[in-house]
């Protein structure tokens, strides 16, 4: 009977310290907060409406001094934290003067010269691509000369 009693003890010894009152784990996760998609999507578009166009003379591809600032400011928005996996499209335009094709050569030196002022501010040169419009994307289709400036472009559009 001693031996009963104490194997009794020494069970419900066992079962006590094994019941420990535990608190139950609770799911942190807030199913409100945004994914990382939509989270790089929103972050995308907030960059987008800030990009500035950058202007050019007639028949220049060169990036004028007082058109910097735009550069500047896009590679800014471009090397801002959590932007490291966007991309960039440098949209090379042309007003509506001399033949397709120049125009088209025109509008792709004037992506290239938009890359390179993007890169020599920080971005990585494997985040941007170029492209040229040349005369094919006017913003504008009035005969004047402030409309065919508004039309020597180039436009960045940012990508996932």
């Amino acid at each position: 009977m001693k031996h009963l009693m104490l194997s009794s003890m020494a069970i419900a010894a066992l079962l006590m310290s094994g019941c420990a009152k535990k608190t139950p784990e609770v799911d942190m996760t807030d199913y409100n907060a945004p994914s990382e998609a939509e989270r790089l999507a929103a972050l995308q578009n907030q960059i987008q409406s800030q990009m500035q166009n950058v202007y050019f003379d007639f028949n220049k591809y060169n990036i004028k001094p007082d058109q910097q600032s735009a550069i500047s400011n896009d590679a800014a928005l471009l090397n801002q934290a959590g932007a490291e996996s966007l991309k960039v499209q440098v949209q090379g335009n042309c007003d509506e003067w001399g033949s397709g094709e120049y125009n088209y050569a025109l509008g792709l030196k004037r992506a290239k010269a938009g890359k390179d002022a993007l890169i020599a501010d920080g971005v990585s040169a494997d985040r941007i691509s170029i492209v040229s419009y040349g005369k094919s994307n006017p913003v504008c289709t009035e005969k004047t000369r402030e409309c065919d400036a508004r039309n020597r472009r180039d436009e960045f559009k940012v990508s996932q």
